[in-house]
């Protein structure tokens, strides 16, 4: 009788074990089972973003390639084509963000929220970019300078390469690039000495005291009527500006098309010491004087 219960025991003991096992196994195999589907559905959603991603990177340079063509058939300010190519190029790039972020599936309401709270606090942060985005718009409305200009501000003197939304770009005469803010630049005193066809040279002379003035400034109307790139109208001047320490100092004022005016600069004293030299005129050079008793 012992022996049949025992056996009764062990058998109920057994099929425990064994329907244990089997709703384990089940187990295991769902939760395979969902890891599967859901590695397969993120797989999906994530090569959906990829494709999305690599499908907008090419949609927006062919926009940009578009838009670049467009703009080169307008008789637009070079500087105002910069400023909307950069633009455009910013915004199609936010707007793919958005899309890939749709596509991984997260909430784009609760994304935009977010990203217009985040922009909120970036905005105050970044402030002076925000200020260098404004400063950019002004440049670009009240046009004190265009691309291809010589300009000096806020300490530096170049030429303008590029008008971008936070900066404007300066290419100095050796070659350096420069960067200054759109913000200040707007806000400071701008010195642009391509906006007039034409620019005055002035040169300073000294002459050795006991030469014959009006000689000298005969020479020096000579050479300017045999430089073609100095204009007669208005007239060149030379004049006695100063009777300094060991010297007379004559001024001389040109006019020149602000494309020579370098040329002019440099090629005029050059011959002018030149000439002076071959008809004796002395200038004058430090010198002291000891007396003794």
């Amino acid at each position: 009788m012992n022996f049949l219960l025992t056996a009764a025991t062990a058998e109920k003991t057994t099929n425990a074990v064994k329907s244990l096992a089997s709703g384990n196994t089940q187990r295991v195999e769902q939760l395979i089972q969902q890891g599967i589907d859901f590695c397969v559905d993120a797989g999906k959603t994530l090569l959906l973003a990829i494709v999305i991603y690599l499908v907008g990177r090419f949609a927006i340079k062919i926009l940009n390639n578009l838009l670049s063509k467009a703009l080169e058939r307008r008789d637009l300010d070079p500087s105002i084509k910069s400023f909307l190519k950069s633009s455009v190029n910013i915004l199609l790039t936010v707007l793919l963000v958005i899309a890939v972020v749709s596509a991984l599936g997260v909430n784009t309401t609760s994304f935009a929220a977010l990203l217009a709270s985040v922009g909120v606090a970036a905005g105050m942060a970044l402030s002076g970019n925000l200020s260098n985005f404004a400063g950019g718009l002004i440049i670009l409305l009240l046009k004190p300078f265009k691309v291809g200009d010589y300009v000096e501000a806020q300490g530096v003197a170049g030429t303008v390469c590029d008008i971008q939304i936070f900066h404007t770009l300066l290419t100095t005469v050796d070659n350096k690039t420069i960067f200054l803010p759109n913000g200040a630049l707007s806000s400071g005193n701008i010195i642009n000495y391509s906006r007039q066809s034409r620019r005055r040279v002035d040169i300073a002379i000294n002459v050795e005291y006991g030469q014959d003035i009006e000689k000298a400034k005969a020479l020096l109307f000579d050479l300017f009527k045999k430089d073609q790139r100095i204009l007669q109208e208005p007239a060149p001047f030379v004049a006695v500006s100063a009777l300094a320490e060991s010297s007379v100092v004559l001024t001389v004022r040109l006019w020149t098309e602000a494309a020579n005016y370098w040329g002019v600069f440099f090629d005029t004293q050059e011959a002018i010491y030149a000439e002076f030299n071959k008809q004796g005129i002395s200038f004058p050079f430090p010198q002291l004087t000891v007396h003794q008793a």
